[in-house]
Formats: C-alpha cells, structure tokens, sequence
C-alpha cells in the first residue's frame, strides 16, 4: 500500500519505542504509595492517555497535582534501563527530513524527551502534555503538531499503537496507520495496519513523502 503526505507524526511510547515494563512498574508503585487498589487500578486504562486523566480517575481533585508530580518523579528516574527502540525507528526516522515529522506523546514534556533522549532519538519538534487542554482521543494534539509543521492536516498520516491515539488521528482528518505493538489487530482501526515500522519505508519526492507499507 502507498500512501502520499507532506509530514508524518509519531505518537511515542508503542510506536518509537517501548518503555511498557517501566510504566507498569512505576505506577504500581504510585498505586501503592496513594492507597489505589489493585481492583481501581486494574480498572484503568494506561496506554495513550496522559497521566494527569488517569489521576483523575483515582484519586480526588486536591490530590492530584501532588500525585502528578510524583508519578512523573517516577517514571522520569526510571528511564535509565527502561526503554527500548523499536524495530524499525531509527532508520525510518533517519529517512525523513527534519522538518517534516513530529512526536505527539500523552507523556510530560520532561518525560517524553527523557525518554527519547535514552533512546537516542533526535527529534524535531514534540506536543507534549503541557501543551494542549485536551489529550487523545481529542484531535488537539495532533492538530497541533500539524500546525507547528506547518502543514495541512489533511497531508499528515499518523503512526500509532493505541486506539485513542487512532481515533484523535481520524479526528484531525488525518491518514493513519497502526502498528500491532501493544494492541491485537481486531482493535485498530486504521487505513493500513502493520507490525512495527520496520515495514514502512519513506520516499522523498519532489511533491512529498510517499510511505510505502509492508503488511
């Protein structure tokens, strides 16, 4: 499958890299420390959401800033050791022109480029929690990473692991492609589904980008 665009955007944990181990390690230790059961928690759903929407799910509103800031204390110590590149990131992303892709993370700012940084991965340009009021599944953020770019929505494709991140994608009325990384197939709804990037590669063209897909 081809698919012609203009810029190409990244959500970050499951799609560059994975850090699953340390997240689930972190924040059942957070669990335990704010007196989360295990029945509360198991009940939440992690994966592409930010932190301070999962917070707010467990605990009362005047507590949440205080345990915002001591699960990003968490993760961000956890790094070291706690993060693997996926296959296929690092020669895709070695591809592409750097002002032609974006990360979109639902991690902090200080998170996501902790991490990316551990990954050794060079990244342009970042829509990190702090900068949008609404996370995916809202088409904020990746709306803003199309503006940042400068570049037409309708140009960009998306590249995520997690159905909320697929469904801000359709939103922001952008092409998407789901890699099958933490998610079973039959969950992704996206215009092409692949294993990981290692089956997309990227041709620069005189027009674009034109992404080619291995399925």
């Amino acid at each position: 499958m081809k698919i012609h665009a203009e810029a190409l955007l990244f959500d970050n944990d499951g799609t560059l890299l994975s850090s699953i181990e340390s997240v689930f390690r972190c924040w059942i230790r957070w669990a335990q420390e704010y007196g989360v059961t295990a029945e509360d928690f198991t009940g939440v759903e992690l994966h592409g959401r930010t932190a301070v929407e999962i917070i707010a799910d467990l605990l009362p509103e005047d507590r949440v800033d205080g345990a915002l800031a001591r699960i990003e204390q968490l993760e961000i110590e956890d790094v070291p050791g706690g993060v693997e590149v996926l296959p296929g990131t690092k020669e895709l992303l070695g591809s592409l022109p750097a002002d032609r892709w974006a990360v979109v993370t639902s991690a902090t700012r200080p998170l996501g480029e902790a991490r990316l940084r551990e990954a050794g991965i060079d990244f342009p340009v970042m829509i990190a929690a702090e900068d949008v009021t609404r996370g995916k599944p809202d088409p904020e953020p990746y709306l803003l990473a199309a503006r940042r770019l400068g570049i037409d929505p309708a140009r960009c494709v998306v590249f995520e692991d997690a159905p909320a991140g697929l469904r801000a994608a359709r939103a922001a009325g952008m092409r998407t492609v789901a890699l099958t990384t933490t998610h079973d197939r039959e969950e992704l709804a996206a215009d092409a589904v692949v294993a990981d990037l290692s089956a997309i590669s990227v041709q620069v063209t005189a027009v674009g980008l034109e992404i080619s897909t291995a399925n």
